[in-house]
């Protein structure tokens, strides 16, 4: 065992000097062939660990996601090329799917654009091509929110962050693709063709690429190290992120081995357990009163039940109005508009009823929203209100965080 884990040791030595090299400026070729035994036995746990190895030696998450297809060269004809094997249904078998999915839509659009020459026909097919392919959103979305998680509690996290960089370099491509496709019109076959060259095939090379480092190394990482409870999670907040772009090939029944229930451990004793997690009464308090709005919730009974102690308040509330009739909590002249949304929200008419009003220099936006349970039962109804002038004002992208004043 210890002769295993010291030729793992060396591999991964080894893989962090060649990416080390990599980046000095090595030729990949060179590097292939000097190694080429070596990395014929690398798999898909030992590339995690490279990267995670080199983020904690300092190495930047940017200059690996940079060098991220140079490395995928290097080190693609692994043993992590194998064809991964699992029940059909199990999402890796529907990720893989729909890689294969991702890559016919590449080919179609390589076929629109090398047919681009400036008539409404092509441009119609680069459009199309264009939407098709827009749907590896959601592809990226399952992976970022449904499978890193698990890759990071199982130690993993430097692959994941990488991939999650690349997703949004894909991003930007893409878009950057729509804002030329939207002024198509303007430009003539020859634009056409150095658009295809410098914007669109970067964009196709980079999503083709992904799919085979996913093919090649997520899914056999993602397979070592997640468990069965863990994809039967995956799969059951799948249909959460919508349409794929291939339903799963079956229906996909994890053999879990019954184990008795046990009680969920608070960290506090004053914790309250949620279905999406746990917080403290100390923590809910601070968190509802941090808020960018004030809420208000009135009960079924159209009592007072709760109100947020912002620091900031639009509408003035004191704990005196707790427990009140929320009609005897406003001034005479608007009691009919609040008993009428209290009914429409109570009895269905409605499910959200909005105002909104200039007041001063703020402008407020006041929301009325219906609380049902499962059942369709009504709890009761949640007022929120806020001033969204600073937010009407706001122009342009602010992608860094600003300098705090007279720091």
């Amino acid at each position: 065992m210890s002769e295993l884990l010291d030729n793992s040791r060396y591999r991964i030595e080894t893989l962090k000097a060649i990416i080390r090299q990599l980046h000095d400026g090595a030729d990949p070729e060179s590097l292939k062939n000097e190694f080429g035994d070596l990395l014929a036995e690398v798999g898909a746990t030992e590339i995690a660990a490279m990267e995670n190895s080199l983020m904690a030696d300092g190495m930047a998450q940017e200059e690996i996601q940079r060098m991220c297809d140079v490395h995928a060269a290097v080190l693609g004809g692994g043993g992590s090329c194998a064809p991964v094997e699992v029940p059909t249904g199990h999402p890796v078998d529907t990720f893989t799917l729909e890689n294969h999915a991702i890559r016919t839509r590449v080919a179609d659009y390589r076929k629109a654009v090398g047919e681009l020459d400036g008539s409404k026909e092509s441009v119609g097919a680069w459009r199309e091509a264009h939407h098709d392919l827009v749907g590896v959103e959601v592809h990226y979305l399952r992976k970022e929110y449904l499978v890193f998680p698990y890759l990071e509690k199982a130690g993993i996290a430097g692959p994941p962050k990488v991939m999650w960089g690349v997703h949004d370099e894909i991003r930007a491509k893409i878009a950057a693709a729509a804002e030329v496709l939207d002024n198509a019109s303007d430009l003539d076959a020859e634009q056409l063709e150095l658009v295809g060259e410098t914007v669109l095939e970067p964009m196709l090379e980079q999503i083709e690429s992904m799919t085979s480092k996913e093919d090649r190394i997520l899914w056999p990482m993602c397979l070592e190290h997640l468990t069965v409870r863990d994809w039967e999670a995956v799969r059951g907040q799948w249909d959460e992120f919508g349409k794929g772009l291939v339903e799963p090939a079956g229906v996909w029944m994890p053999v879990l081995p019954q184990l008795p229930e046990k009680p969920v451990t608070l960290p506090s004793n004053d914790a309250i357990a949620l279905p999406s997690g746990h917080l403290s009464v100390s923590q809910l308090t601070v968190l509802l009163n941090t808020l960018p709005m004030d809420i208000t919730f009135v009960d079924a009974d159209d009592r007072v039940g709760y109100f947020s102690e912002g620091s900031d308040r639009v509408f003035a509330r004191n704990r005196a109005i707790i427990g009140r009739k929320v009609e005897d909590c406003h001034p005479p002249k608007s009691v009919h508009i609040v008993e009428q949304v209290v009914s429409d929200l109570k009895s269905g008419a409605r499910d959200v009823a909005e105002f909104w009003i200039q007041m001063g220099p703020r402008f407020v936006h006041i929301r009325y929203f219906a609380m049902r349970d499962d059942s369709g039962d009504y709890l009761g109804t949640l007022e929120v209100t806020q001033d969204i002038a600073p937010l009407r004002a706001l122009e342009g992208e602010r992608r860094l965080l600003a300098e705090v004043p007279g720091a």
